[in-house]
This record gives C-alpha cells, sequence and structure tokens, in this order.
C-alpha cells in the first residue's frame, strides 16, 4: 500500500503543542469573562438539517455553507452560531428564563475562499441577551463592557470599542428623503476610509446611487462629526426634532453612553462612531466594532449589536436580543502574526517531570501523586533512555522543573529538584519540594496574561 502524504486541508488550522496551549488558555480566559456577567455556556450541534440551518440563508451563504448527503438526509454544517442559537430558543422557549444569557464557543464551517488569516474551519465565541417580546436598552450599554472585560483579561490595551445606533443612521436619511437608497449610501459611506470624501461624493452622484450634490454635502457633513463622546452627542442634538426614528436612536445611544462608565469601560477606549453601519439587513439598534489601535488595517476583531427578531424564521414569537462575536481562531492568527503572543507564558504540558533512577519505581510515583494532590502537574519519564536523552526531552517540552530520585535521594526521603529555566538545582526533603515547587509555579505564571502588546 502506498504512503499517502500527510497534508492539513487548505483553510484550517493546526497549531503545535506551545501554540495549541495559549489558545486554549484564551478561550479559558473567554469562558471566564462571560461567566462573570452571568451568562450561561451553551453548546449546539455542529451539523444540522440543511432546511432548518438555511431557513434564513441565501446569496454568498448558500455558496459557502457545507452541504452533504447522509441516506436521504440533507444535512449541513454550521456556518455561524447565531442561526443554532435561533433554532435553539424556539425550539426550547417553553423551558428558557428570559432574558436568556448565553455564550458560545465554538467551531463553525464556510466554503470561501481561504487565504491569509482567513479559514474555513474556525472558531467563534459569541454572547447573545434574548428577551422575550422587549429587552431593555442597558442590555446594549453592558455588551462593551463585557467586549472590555474580555480583552483587558487577555492582556490587550490598546484597543477600542467603536458604538452608533442603526436608528440614527435610518432616521438621518429618512430625513433627507433617501430611505429607499439608504443601504447603497452606506455601504459607498464605508469605502470612505479607503478612497476619500471627494470619490465617496462622486460615486454618491454619479449614475448608480444618483443623489443630489447638496444629500451628498449633507451626508459628508454629517458622518464627519467627531470629538469626544459628548461632543458628538452634542453634535446629533443639532438634528433633534426632524425624524421619529432619529430621536429614538439618539436617547438609546445616549443611554448606552451614559452608563458606561457606571460599567468600567474608561472613555479612551469606547468612542461613539457614525461610519459604524453594520448589517444592513438585520441589526437595528445600537452596533459594535471593535479595532486594534496600532493595527488598523486587521479591521475589526469583535462585532455585533442589537436585533429585532432573532428567531422568526423558527416561531412567532418576537424575541429580541443584542449579541457580539470573535472570529478566535482569526484574531489568535493575528495577534501570532504581529507578536502578540507572550512567550513567558508557561505552555509545557506538565510543571514537572521526575526521573526516576532507580529500578523500583515506588517512591518516584509516590511524588508524584503528591505533587498532583499539591495542585502540581507531574509526568513520570521511565522510558529507558541515556540521560542525556531524557534532558533533551525535559527542554523540548519546555518543563519548568525536573525531579532526580535515585538512591541517595530515597535513603533521605528526598528529592533532587532542578529549575531548568535559572539551572539551579537543590535536595530537598520531600515535603518541602512539594511546597517550594507550588510556591515558585505561583509566582512564575501570576500576572503573565497570554497576550502581551509589543513595545513600539
Amino acid at each position: 500500500m502506498a504512503k499517502q502524504k500527510p497534508r492539513t486541508l487548505s483553510g484550517f488550522m493546526e497549531l503545535l503543542p506551545q501554540r495549541q496551549v495559549q489558545f486554549d488558555r484564551m478561550v479559558e480566559l473567554l469562558r471566564r469573562s462571560y461567566s462573570l456577567y452571568g451568562f450561561t455556556p451553551l453548546d449546539t450541534p455542529v451539523i444540522e438539517a440543511s432546511e432548518v440551518l438555511l431557513a434564513k440563508a441565501g446569496g454568498e451563504t448558500e455558496k459557502q455553507i457545507y452541504r452533504f448527503l447522509k441516506g436521504d438526509t440533507d444535512l449541513s454544517l454550521r456556518f455561524d452560531l447565531t442561526v443554532p442559537l435561533a433554532k435553539y430558543v424556539a425550539l426550547h422557549y417553553g423551558d428558557l428564563a428570559f432574558p436568556f444569557r448565553r455564550f458560545q464557543i465554538g467551531k463553525v464551517y464556510r466554503g470561501e475562499r481561504a487565504q491569509r488569516g482567513r479559514f474555513r474551519e474556525f472558531y467563534q465565541a459569541d454572547i447573545d441577551i434574548i428577551g422575550d417580546g422587549k429587552l431593555d436598552i442597558v442590555n446594549e450599554a453592558e455588551i462593551p463592557s463585557i467586549i472590555y472585560q474580555t480583552f483587558t483579561s487577555l492582556g490587550l490595551k490598546r484597543f477600542q470599542i467603536r458604538v452608533n445606533n442603526r436608528k440614527i443612521l435610518n432616521g438621518f436619511y429618512a430625513m433627507l428623503g433617501l430611505t429607499e437608497k439608504s443601504g447603497d449610501i452606506m455601504r459607498t459611506v464605508d469605502k470612505l476610509e479607503k478612497i476619500g470624501p471627494e470619490k465617496v461624493a462622486a460615486l454618491l452622484t454619479g449614475e448608480d446611487i444618483g443623489i443630489t450634490s447638496e444629500q451628498a454635502d449633507e451626508i459628508l457633513k454629517f458622518i464627519a462629526i467627531q470629538g469626544d463622546n459628548d461632543q458628538v452627542l452634542t453634535a446629533l442634538e443639532g438634528y433633534r426634532g426632524r425624524h421619529e426614528l432619529f430621536d429614538q436612536g439618539l436617547d438609546e445611544l445616549t443611554c448606552v453612553v451614559k452608563y458606561l462608565s457606571a460599567f468600567g469601560v474608561p472613555q479612551t477606549h469606547f468612542a461613539v462612531d457614525l461610519t459604524i453601519a453594520r448589517g444592513l439587513d438585520y441589526y437595528t439598534g445600537t452596533v459594535y466594532e471593535t479595532t486594534m489601535l496600532d493595527h488598523p488595517e486587521i479591521g475589526s476583531i469583535c462585532s455585533g449589536g442589537r436585533y429585532d427578531n432573532l428567531a422568526e424564521y423558527y416561531t412567532d414569537k418576537q424575541l429580541p436580543g443584542v449579541g457580539i462575536s470573535i472570529g478566535l481562531t482569526r484574531l489568535f492568527f493575528v495577534l501570532e502574526d504581529q507578536g502578540y503572543l507572550n512567550e513567558e507564558m508557561v505552555t509545557a504540558p506538565a510543571d514537572v517531570l521526575i526521573l526516576p533512577m532507580t529500578e523500583d519505581l515506588a517512591p518516584a510515583i509516590s511524588f508524584a501523586t503528591q505533587l498532583r494532590q499539591a495542585c502540581v502537574r507531574a509526568q513520570l519519564y521511565t522510558e529507558q533512555k541515556k540521560f542525556k536523552q531524557k534532558m533533551t526531552y525535559a527542554d523540548k517540552i519546555g518543563v519548568p522543573y525536573v525531579a532526580f530520585l535515585g538512591d541517595d535521594e530515597i535513603s533521605q526521603n528526598a528529592v533532587s529538584v532542578k529549575d531548568m529555566t535559572t539551572g539551579q538545582q537543590e535536595t530537598l526533603p520531600v515535603d518541602q519540594a512539594v511546597d517550594t515547587i507550588a510556591n515558585d509555579l505561583a509566582e512564575r505564571v501570576a500576572g503573565i496574561d497570554p497576550i502581551q502588546e509589543p513595545e513600539h
């Protein structure tokens, strides 16, 4: 039988052990951050019936989905975590307490063209708050605080949460009599940073969109409103009274800004930005995008917003919600690419590698048991290798400590411990060795985040 050349499919990520530990640590911190805010974990099937998964799909989504037949059953791999959530809430509505607050971290699949930093299989980390009929605006103010808590816990400092409200945008375009063209206008305005205001104005007044130069000037003037949050809100007050939907959006945005400081989000990490216009057909209120200040070219690393009817394709019940999603695999790739991953983090599979130096393994096994009872990860190495090979193995897996138990140590009820970072070695009574290693490890990992921003 011919050997197959091992390969990983394009667009699928496999990590070496050190990076996998760092990735798992990120996931652990996300779970901890989400749990602090009273979110319950949820896991839904990776495979769903195609008719359920594609109820609201079309266009690019239907082209990118992984779909297959198993017997006579039409199945698909989930392409996000939102549609499965909608099915879940509709299906279990009678068993859930509302508002329903869930987080989910799991793999999703999209058959798009694989490219650097873009994957076909990737992890998403989502949180959503679902209401029954209504959902209070305070939930929309809480979401940025969760974003702030999450990225701060990872070790990131230079990021900004940009916030807008779709009702402000929709109300503004209604003032100008441009409701039917608002989608095309917003998609064009979204190119402002790339092509500049003159080219945007030319596109707006061109044949495809066809608005007047006066309307284009008014739009460019509106989205050019800048300053700190209070200054932007004050400028927006100048438009109040011209359209009911605009006024409602401004009230909501003002409320979100008001509560952010109470939620612990500093002004340095939050900005009202009128250019944010994501989810034209989905989001209905507050919208969010989070960017890394030193790498704007990366785009949004966390986005989301308020939507009015999560499960309209599965139930007649009104289930409004607000949520965010982090493309975790892409974020990890970008952080690695830009040198953000903290190489000081302990990524070894064990804290101590125990090398028995006698035929009787009982003392070494007993020492390993004591370490584990003290919550120290211990690995026994009993392979019949030369001493140099054993130490090479210890170096390769990056273990912080190596413990030796020979005849001398056993006769003294002691163990020799080598710190692999400093090279220092000392012989200690077994109980003292356990305490010393546990305390040293606690100091070693304290304050070391999986991510550390490079000096600029």
